[in-house]
Order: C-alpha cells, then structure tokens, then sequence
C-alpha cells in the first residue's frame, strides 16, 4: 500500500527515507524497499506466507532509515487477529499509532498459586500465597537477542512486598524457570475453625494482587527491557485455594495513553486473511467429485467449477482454489479447454478474443503463475537483475530527460534491453512447462475451428496470454513474480514499463503497431522493430509452445535459482580440529545443488548435490538455544545446522528443500529433532553419534517442486466460498427452476443475472453443491461443538486473555441458547 501525511523530519529538508515492516507479533518477517525523500511513500508491494504459528496481532511498523543511528520507529498499525476478517480483501486506511516499549508485548505465562494457612508454634493462623513461575512462550527478541527473567510482587492498597526475580535464562524466548515465590498474606490473628478468614482478612484479600513482570536482561545503559505483565486479583482464590493457568502477557497500564490519532499519518492496507480448519480427505469426497468432473458436464457453464465462477464477486476469487485443485488432480488441462471453448463460441469478434476478466482468464493467469514461476526465473531474472543493478538511463520522453541525458543515447540503451529481452523470450520455447502448452494448445485449436476466416487468430489467442498477461506484466512489476525482492526503484521502474510496452506490442502481432501507442515518442520508438524477422521470431515462438509433442522441459540441464539468502550456519565438523561455531553465509538453492559462500557471488565454500540431502527438519531450540534453526542431514550422518531470519523464512526453506530433495532413493525415515552435542544426542540421550534417528521424518510432500498442493486445503476453500455465496446459490437454482424447460425440455429464455445454457443440467449441479455444501456445514458444526466441549480456557493453546477464543464461546453459547 501507501502511507500518507507522515509527520515531517525536523530537520532542513523535512523528508524522511521510509520503510515498512509486517510483523506476527514483535517478530518481523517482511519488510518493503526504503523509500526516499517523501512524506507520503508509495510501497506498492505484495507479500504472502503461510503462518506457520498462532499470533495475536498483525502489525505494520513505518520506520525511518537513519544513517548513523538506529532506524527510528514513526508510528504502527497493530490489528487483532479476530478483526482480520473485518478488513478482509478490501482497501483500508489506518491511523498510525505511537510506538512505546510498555505496549509492545508478545507471548504468554505458565503461573500456579496456592493460597495457605499455616499455624504457627503459639496456635495463631496467618495465610501465605505460593507463586510459582514455571515457563514462558513466544517471548519477543529484543535487538537480536533474549535473555528473560521475571519479576513477582504481592500489592494491596496499604502495602506491596518487595519485588522476587527468578534467574536470567540466556538466549532463549522459550525459558524454563520453575522457581516458587512465597508472600504472607495476612496478619496473623486466633485461629477460628469456622472460615479461612476474618471478616478482615476476606476484604484485605480481595483488593490484593499478584503481579508477574518479564524483562529482558540488558547490558544496555538505558537498563533492561519491558517484555510483559500479569496482573492477578487474590479474591478469585477464594472459590479454590490452588490455581495454574496460562496467561497472555499483557501491556503496561499507561500502554494504551491516549494521543491525537492524526499526528502521524495514516497506512493503506489490503489485507487477504484466510482461516481454514480442513478434515479428512473422505469429507470431501462429495464436493470434489461434483468439481472434478466439470470437464465433462455439457454445458460446461452447468458445471460446480464455472457455477462458482457465477456466484463470487471477483473470478480470481473462485479462480485460484479451482486451478490448484485441478493442478493437484491432473484436471487443469481439460478444464480449462472446456471453459476457454465456451468462451470462444461466445466470442463474436476475433480481436476481442480472451480480452475480458472471464473465469478462463483468470484460471489461465493463475496457472501460469503456478507453473511457470522458475519459467520466469530462468528466462527473465538474469537480465531483470542486470537492469536493477546498472541503472542505465532509458527515458525515451523528451519531456522527461534529465540534464546531461542524450536522447539518441537513451534509446540505444532502451532498444538494447528490448531486443535482449526479446530474443530470450523467443527462444525459450523449449523451456517452456508442459501444463502451459498443452492449454495453448487447446486455445490454439478453438480460436482457429471458431474463426476460420482469420488465420492470425490462433496466434493471437496464445499470444493474449503469453505476452499480454505473462511476460509483459512480469517485466513490468517483478517483484510480483519473485524476479526481485522488493518493488524497482523509480528510474528503473520507467525503464521496465518502456520495456513492457514494447514487448507486449511485439507480441501482439497487430497489423498497424505504431498505432497502439498513444505517445508519439513510443511509436518513433518502435520504428526500430518495424522488420517481418521479429514478427516470424514471435510466430515460430507461438507455434513450438502450442504444438502437441514437444520436448520434455524437464530434459534441460541448466539449474534453476530457486531461492537464496542470508542465513546464519554452524560449522559442519569438516576439519578434524577446527572450531564449530556460527558464521553469517549466502545461500543459494537450485535444482542441482545446495550451496554457501561468504557473501553473493563469492565462490561456494560448500556444495552440497541434491541427491546428497537425505531430510530437512526442524531443530529444537534446546540445542543451541536459537530460535527458527533447521538441520540439513546428509551421507555419513554429516549435519548442516543453519538459522533462518525469522520463522516464515525458516519454514520457506525447510519446504523447498523437502521437495527438491523429495524423491532421493536414500531418504531417512527417522531423524533426531536435537543436536549432538557433549557426546551424547540431546533428545534421546544416545551416546553413539551414529544412532539412528528417535523420531519419524515429517510426510512425505510432492515431488513436483512447482505445485505442491493440498487438494484438501482448496476443497474446504471451495466450501468456503459456495457457503459465503449461498444466497446467490439459491438465486440461480431458482432462476434455473423457473424455467419449464427443468420440467418440459429446453426452451429459449433470457436470464439477466447469470450464464444458464441449461436450465435442467444447471439445476441438477446445483442440487448436488448444495446438499455437499451442507453437509459439510453440519461436519463444521459439530467440530466446532466438540472442540468447545473440550477445550478448556486457560490451556496452553487457549491462555486467558485470548481474545479470539473468548468470542468463539460467545459465539457458542449463544447457538447453545438458540439451539435450547
């Protein structure tokens, strides 16, 4: 998004450099690219991840870059993880909030007390509280390290004791402290058999409290820090001497002080939140069977896939589950030729062919995002990177040069880049993704059986896609197709979009092609490709992605970047004497190899071959007290301990190379989820360092690197969008109801609302997703109940102060209210 109206530098130029960051919590695991000199940055970026843990809190920090100093915090937006759903897909604008250490808090308490009477020697009574601290989780790490203890104080409104601190545990945000506190609570008085209190006593107790406060241990000057509190009345012992418990940590009092909303700007935010709880795969069995065989159903528009086409407010909506639902059955290519056929019969002009926002579109867009990613990778990333780093100027406007540019020159610079862009796009065909050409075969086929007239029309129709809504847009905005990490700079996002516009109309195959710009400036341009060779090069490329029996692509020796990074690694052992400690060390994975140096392209100080990867898991912080660390196991029970930046990178890696390494012959079945260390494993306590693993391998993923898909996870996504539409879903069963032709046979009928070729064939689809639909609704309910039925508030995965858990048996009492 964008911020607006930040608050000005005080200094003489008054702008600032600003970034944004997305955090779980306090944890950051994205951040944009800085922009410069403005007050009201546009960042423009896109990011998605998995969650790989619970949170609280979805937050967005504005920081200013400072040269010499750290970044300073500007202001944030903080939003819960029950209000997700309120923002849900839409462009919002958010107040910036203040920053204050007292109200960044993350992570949760294990407590119990027990409140006491003891009779001392002289037969008088006086009551004692036992506080005991028994671990802490998902504590944040502040400035790159965590090294917690706890503070325990008893206060009463005439009286607080002095403040008891367990030890400091170093380097971990997970600690383990187990200590026990002891505090006299009341005076003692005559023991009376009658109550554990005097009347007294009970009104003392009541307005006392337990205050549990965790700090980071800092050698800072400016003292340690505020990591959380708890603040616990006494009087709720009264129902039961003993209590344990989890407890959310929560801010300081004054955390939430009020300030003028308006003083720091605002955020635009779009944020897509999805929540799904996926069963069995026999759940589903219905509602999968009625989608899988929408290739089949004639009208195709009777069918469940394009019915959920008709009833979402957006296609892409409907259009990401559906393709990586029949990516993951082998259904895509069918599919897709079924709907871009009736697309086609409906076209009645050949220039207008796949140019709408149609459910085909769409499905045919996210396809080629899916399969043709490392496509991209290989035949764009080189010299995208090359355009990022160089910076050569290419401004073609002469309204638009800067002092000392050459015009002349400026186009030769600009013409260049087109033409080198151009040739490894034409002649990368054979690397084309299989999926891909089969589909731009069957567009190929319909255009030109649709239009016989028209012999350009099957390039066209290919063309659309490849260029139109491939390449052209991966040229333009890369960092949304993983070419680069963060969105160009502007002088290089100018050079990108003059690219892409070239290329988008050398791929058009349009007969008057100066006439598609609108700029002057871009039409004298384009006089340089005004020759038939880059017409046949587009030809000859269209032809060999949408002809049936073409190469393998799998065939191509070249490796393929599949992800790289800074990451932090422990010495493997591999010199008899040397010292196993942890260095910071580029990383770089292709489809070859796995591999390290110093810094981005240094030569590799170690290279590990694909086959060579027996299991990537998971490594307990328990080893070296670190957090996001995974292991690397190969040959000879050699080990790679590696720690990631924080824990959506880690678990990123861990499943890229689980499935690049998937179908080596000597996978482990078993591994040890801890070190080795002191001579002995640390998780089973086996002293040989060549024992066998202790615990299973995590399952098995798919080999197919580009698609790993859970055909589960998009069924249940379906349900979700059939059962959010089902208003709609009704509409069109009763539209198709309401023709005679469900009873009496077809007839000619307009409908104004949704595409129902046949009423009857339409009707019985929609029967069948509606009995699935609520099935799968009663399935869902009963969880849920179930779930309420044993879950206890207090647990571990629900602490008290878990707001989301808190509307969930809000929710549940009332259906149990409803429901009586």
């Amino acid at each position: 998004g964008e911020a607006k109206n930040l608050p000005t530098y005080p200094g003489p130029n008054k702008m600032r450099d600003c970034y944004c960051t997305v955090n779980l919590d306090q944890e950051e695991v994205f951040r944009t690219k800085i922009v410069e000199k403005s007050l009201c940055p546009f960042y423009g970026e896109d990011f998605y991840c998995e969650i790989p843990r619970t949170f609280r809190h979805l937050s967005f920090y504005i920081f200013d870059r400072d040269v010499f100093r750290r970044d300073s915090i500007i202001g944030k937006v903080a939003i819960q993880k029950e209000d997700l759903q309120k923002y849900h897909n839409r462009d919002t604008w958010f107040q910036l909030q203040h920053v204050d250490a007292d109200s960044e808090v993350q992570g949760k308490v294990h407590l119990e007390l027990r409140l006491s009477e003891v009779i001392t020697d002289t037969g008088v009574v006086c009551h004692k509280l036992a506080t005991r601290v028994l671990e802490c989780q998902g504590l944040p790490i502040v400035n790159g390290q965590c090294d917690p203890y706890a503070t325990v104080t008893l206060a009463g409104p005439s009286r607080q004791s002095e403040a008891k601190k367990t030890k400091v545990k170093k380097k971990t945000n997970n600690p383990h402290f187990d200590e026990v506190f002891y505090f006299e609570v009341t005076r003692p008085s005559s023991y009376n058999k009658k109550s554990h209190f005097d009347i007294e006593d009970v009104d003392e107790v009541d307005k006392m409290e337990i205050r549990v406060d965790l700090w980071n241990a800092s050698n800072l000057k400016f003292g340690d820090e505020f990591l959380g509190e708890l603040r616990l009345p006494l009087k709720f012992l009264r129902q039961s001497s003993s209590y344990e418990a989890w407890y959310f940590l929560q801010p300081r009092d004054n955390g939430n002080k009020s300030l003028k909303p308006d003083d720091l700007g605002s955020l635009r935010l779009n944020v897509v939140y999805t929540e799904d709880h996926v069963f069995s795969s026999d759940y589903y069995s219905p509602l999968r069977d009625v989608l899988l065989k929408s290739a089949d159903v004639e009208p195709v528009s009777a069918s469940a896939a394009h019915i959920l086409g008709e009833v979402c407010r957006e296609k892409q909506e409907a259009a990401i589950p559906l393709v990586r639902l029949f990516l993951h059955y082998g259904r895509i290519v069918p599919f897709i030729s079924a709907i871009a056929n009736a697309e086609v019969k409906r076209t009645q002009d050949p220039n207008t062919i796949f140019r709408g926002n149609s459910l085909t579109s769409k499905c045919i867009d996210e396809t080629m995002k899916l399969a043709g990613m490392h496509y991209l990778q290989v035949t764009l990333k080189p010299i995208i990177d090359e355009i990022c780093q160089v910076h050569k100027p290419c401004e073609i406007d002469p309204v638009k040069l800067k002092d000392g540019e050459n015009l002349e020159n400026n186009r030769e610079n600009l013409r260049q880049y087109v033409d080198r862009i151009f040739t490894v796009i034409t002649k990368s065909g054979v690397s084309c993704p299989t999926v891909m050409c089969d589909i731009f075969f069957s567009l190929r086929e319909s255009a030109a059986k649709r239009f016989q007239g028209d012999l350009d029309v099957r390039y066209t129709a290919v063309s659309s896609f490849i260029f139109l809504r491939f390449f052209a847009p991966a040229i333009l905005s890369p960092n949304l197709f993983q070419l680069t990490p963060h969105h160009p700079d502007p002088q290089t996002s100018r050079t990108l979009t003059l690219i892409s516009k070239t290329i988008q109309t050398l791929g058009s195959l349009s007969k008057s092609k100066s006439a598609n710009f609108k700029e002057s400036y871009m039409a004298t341009f384009y006089d340089y490709f005004n020759e038939q060779k880059y017409a046949d090069a587009v030809k000859n490329f269209l032809d060999l992605i949408s002809s049936s029996g073409r190469r393998d692509h799998k065939s191509i020796e070249q490796p393929i970047l599949l992800k790289e990074g800074f990451m932090i690694k422990r010495a493997q052992g591999r010199k008899r004497f040397g010292m196993k400690n942890f260095k910071k060390r580029w990383f770089r994975l292709t489809n070859h190899e796995f591999t390290y140096q110093k810094s981005k392209g240094d030569h590799p100080l170690c290279s590990i071959p694909i086959e060579n990867i027996l299991a990537v898991e998971r490594l307990e912080e328990e080893s070296f007290k670190m957090k996001n660390m995974f292991q690397v196991i190969q040959p000879e029970r050699r080990v790679l301990y590696i720690q990631a930046n924080n824990c959506v990178e880690a678990k990123d890696w861990i499943d890229i190379l689980t499935k690049v390494s998937q179908c080596n012959k000597k996978r482990l079945t078993v591994y040890h989820p801890s070190a080795y260390l002191n001579g002995h494993w640390l998780c089973c306590k086996a002293t040989a360092d060549n024992t066998p693993g202790c615990t299973p391998c995590t399952g098995g993923l798919p080999a197919n690197i580009q698609l790993d898909i859970d055909g589960d996870r998009e069924t249940e996504r379906i349900y979700s969008l059939f059962n959010l539409y089902m208003p709609k879903l009704e509409k069109m069963q009763a539209e198709a109801c309401g023709s005679k032709s469900v009873y009496d046979g077809p007839e000619e009928e307009e409908y104004s609302t949704f595409i129902i070729d046949d009423p009857k064939e339409t009707y019985k689809t929609l029967k069948l997703i509606i009995e699935g639909v609520g099935t799968l609704e009663q399935e869902h309910a009963q969880y849920k109940r179930d779930k309420f039925k044993k879950t206890k508030y207090g647990s571990q995965e629900h602490p008290i102060g878990d707001k989301s858990f808190q509307t969930y048996i809000r929710q549940q009492s009332e259906i149990s209210a409803h429901s009586i």
